[in-house]
């Protein structure tokens, strides 16, 4: 028995033609370029140059000066610059076991994978397919020749058994194996488009994952701020609140002796409570940024982390970051997302022009035919096909030409919320330069005010104690001394926060993040 392979060696040797002509064409896309946007040209970011340095306060903590270092390079791990090992151990375990970085990790897989997919229409497809079919028909129609019979009775399809005789049934196993091979030119740059599509789409979740990095490391830095500054309230309350119970004390005693009147006690017990009644909202704000903290790290409320955090235990880091206007549009992740998406819609344009566009596609087949295997490739059996098929839309219903429009205005609004997301990364840039040297002053003013309170408190004790002053000029000090404490730890919550606001405006120093192995 003798085999012919012509069928598939003509089917293999189309393969390699049409797999050189995708490797050697070069025809351009239709459908704009995309062109990457210039950086704003600004110098600054603010209408005046801002002091090079904040101010200071001395006498608290995190009341240091800060200097902005113009050009420096913002690092990753950000969040050292505080000193607090504790602080470092929080977000290193945030990022590593939060589920917002796994779900971020898996859609950037997951955008690759596409990216992936539509290449693959670049290259010929290959199909094979075996078919076996087990028929009977029937022979004795009046006046007619058996299934599978010449008129004289001769099997066409000759089995192992005799003949059957003429207008019996006939039974036979027909055996069909076939190689296809296809293969579509990109004429017009169709699938080119698609795929810088999708690759923008999968860059864009790229920037998302940075984004989430970030977002993340901020989040857990300003949950260990939040709590340093409540456990700072709750602190400077339990004192306040000790001190007004000694002197309530004290003026039941001078009530007893007759040295002050009912009003006066009245009127602390009223101070007292007003100030113990401001107790339970910093427990429960307390609780709840612990609350916060455990879900970063990917604990459940009841599994506590053993990280606390006080003022004591953060270094407010001296020498900022100050990137230049010209490289920030680089450096957020938010930027290069929208940019990227900004890509994705102009790819989008090439696409809905290129299906208005024939399309053309070539086939080549070879296949084998027999009622038994061993005779699929014999004298006879093998068969073969190549095609070539051109498809121009013609009318559509205007259903092309209308994508076509809907693409263009795609791009038009991702290029405007581009310019949107640029402006916003400057406006948030600026505001917090503006915040830190404010909040700097803030705190400068707070602590000058808390002093001077306790000053004023001191002595309208003093001269309350030796008859020169009124209870009323007592409990007005009072008053005012504690709000100047409360005053003073919020002031300083404010300045850690704007440090920490102003490396997430810079863009985090993801372009320092080195790739983490997931598991």
């Amino acid at each position: 028995m003798t085999l012919s392979y012509k069928p598939f060696l003509i089917c293999l040797t189309t393969l390699a033609a049409v797999a050189l002509l995708s490797s050697c064409a070069h025809i351009p896309s239709v459908g704009p370029n995309f062109k990457k946007p210039e950086a704003p040209k600004v110098d600054g970011y603010t209408p005046k140059p801002l002091s090079p340095t904040t101010s200071s306060a001395t006498n608290v903590l995190g009341g240091e000066a800060q200097r902005f270092v113009s050009g420096q390079d913002v690092p990753f791990d950000w969040w050292t610059t505080f000193q607090c090992p504790a602080l470092s151990k929080l977000v290193d375990e945030a990022l590593r076991r939060n589920a917002s970085i796994t779900a971020a990790w898996a859609a950037l897989r997951q955008a690759k994978e596409l990216v992936y997919a539509q290449q693959g229409y670049y290259y010929s497809s290959v199909d094979a397919d075996y078919n076996v079919t087990r028929q009977q028909a029937a022979g004795n129609i009046a006046n007619s020749t058996a299934p599978g019979y010449q008129a004289n009775g001769t099997a066409i399809f000759p089995l192992q058994s005799s003949s059957p005789p003429y207008n019996s049934a006939l039974t036979w196993t027909m055996h069909v194996a076939q190689l296809t091979v296809g293969y579509t030119p990109d004429v017009f740059g169709l699938n080119r488009r698609t795929v810088e599509s999708l690759d923008a789409q999968a860059a864009m979740q790229r920037f998302e994952l940075d984004a989430a990095y970030i977002t993340l490391a901020s989040s857990a830095v300003g949950a260990a701020i939040q709590e340093a500054s409540t456990r700072s309230q709750i602190e400077a309350t339990e004192k306040i609140i000790a001190a007004n119970v000694k002197i309530l004390e004290a003026l039941k005693n001078q009530r007893t002796s007759g040295y002050v009147c009912d009003l006066d006690v009245a009127a602390q017990e009223a101070q007292l409570a007003q100030v113990e009644a401001t107790l339970p909202p910093l427990q429960k704000q307390l609780e709840q940024t612990r609350d916060l903290i455990r879900a970063l790290v990917d604990n459940l409320p009841s599994q506590d982390v053993e990280e606390t955090f006080l003022f004591s235990s953060l270094h407010l880091p001296q020498d900022l970051p100050l990137s230049l206007p010209s490289t920030i549009i680089r450096q957020r992740p938010d930027v290069r997302a929208a940019e990227e998406n900004m890509r994705s819609a102009n790819a989008q344009v090439g696409v809905a022009i290129a299906n208005r566009l024939p399309q053309f596609t070539l086939t080549a087949n070879g296949s084998g035919t027999a009622t038994v295997i061993a005779e699929m490739f014999s004298r006879g059996g093998p068969g073969w096909s190549v095609a070539a098929d051109v498809s121009q839309p013609l009318f559509e219903g205007f259903t092309l030409l209308h994508r076509q429009r809907a693409a263009k205005q795609a791009f038009i609004q991702a290029v405007a919320q581009y310019r949107t997301t640029v402006i916003a990364a400057f406006q948030n840039v600026a505001d917090t330069l503006h915040a830190l040297v404010s909040d700097a002053d803030a705190l400068k003013a707070a602590d000058k005010a808390e002093h001077a309170a306790k000053h004023s408190l001191d002595l309208a004790t003093s001269q309350y104690q030796t008859g020169y002053a009124s209870y009323l000029a007592l409990l007005s000090a009072e008053q005012t001394y504690d709000q100047a404490v409360i005053n003073t730890v919020q002031a300083q919550a404010n300045r850690y926060a704007d440090t920490a606001a102003l490396f997430e405006a810079l863009g985090g120093g993801w372009w320092n993040r080195a790739e983490l192995t997931k598991k």
